[in-house]
């Protein structure tokens, strides 16, 4: 007796009967099927055979493997970016499309896209659905957002931390970056998305805190070589430059101050 059961190639596509042979299967697995123009992966969705058979069914190869699950997933993602694309451009929606993802858990593609304004997608989510035959999910998203799902490389020369590492993107102002005494120049501050860098944040405590401890410019202070005003503090070497009253500038380490807390 054969061992028919029922497929499906997309989530919401036909019910198709498939002979798999003297393969073991169960409900959910995941099968790679002859579809006489090539292999295919479809999943086990019942392993009843119909009442009625009116045409041959196809045949069951093998089980999926990993590989055979990856490429359907990116074949899947690469055609719905390219169907949004085209129905996008019959509605007239002004959308950048940015990437596709598919879920084969929750049988879902989430389309991604960049727009100057909001966009009412919900005639092109319906559209899609049924040309894909899967649950699709359309997402706009802002510029950060978009460097994530990209991805590249920042100014550092290393992989961006948003899609490296980061969960969530913490607030960043220009205040962080006169904080640490940077340049305010946009071409420097700012990331590949065009937002001020997220790493502004990292270390900002650390800066705002030594900042707390310097003596300020133009302050007077007391020194081992007698009073002097501040000219100009290093954060990182944790200096102070001072003109003294004899004229001499001299560069002391912060705990060498006699009185550092007179900033206060």
């Amino acid at each position: 007796m054969a061992n028919v059961i029922g497929v499906k190639f997309r989530p919401r596509g036909r019910l198709v009967h498939c002979d798999a042979g003297e393969i073991s299967l169960q409900v959910n697995d995941y099968v790679m099927v002859d579809t006489g123009h090539g292999l295919d992966v479809a999943r086990v969705v019942t392993l009843e055979a119909p009442s009625q058979q009116s045409e041959k069914p196809m045949t069951v190869v093998r089980q999926a493997e990993e590989e055979d699950l990856e490429e359907y997933r990116r074949n899947l993602e690469k055609e719905g970016l390219s169907k949004c694309d085209e129905m996008a451009a019959e509605l007239g929606l002004e959308m950048k499309l940015q990437a596709a993802r598919y879920d084969s858990e929750g049988e879902r593609l989430t389309i991604f896209f960049s727009a100057q304004e909001r966009v009412d997608f919900r005639d092109l989510v319906r559209r899609l659905s049924r040309a894909l035959e899967t649950r699709v999910e359309l997402r706009q998203v802002r510029a950060r957002d978009e460097a994530k799902l990209l991805g590249g490389i920042g100014k550092c020369g290393y992989p961006l931390c948003c899609q490296n590492f980061l969960t969530s993107f913490a607030s960043v102002s220009i205040k962080m970056a006169k904080e640490q005494n940077l340049a305010l120049n946009p071409m420097k501050i700012s990331g590949i998305c065009g937002r001020l860098l997220c790493c502004l944040s990292f270390e900002n405590k650390e800066y705002a805190d030594m900042k707390r401890k310097m003596p300020q410019p133009k302050q007077e202070i007391s020194t081992p070589w007698g009073k002097g005003k501040v000219i100009s503090t290093n954060l990182f070497k944790e200096t102070v430059t001072v003109l003294l009253d004899n004229e001499v500038i001299k560069e002391i380490a912060l705990d060498e101050l006699v009185h550092p807390e007179e900033k206060l």
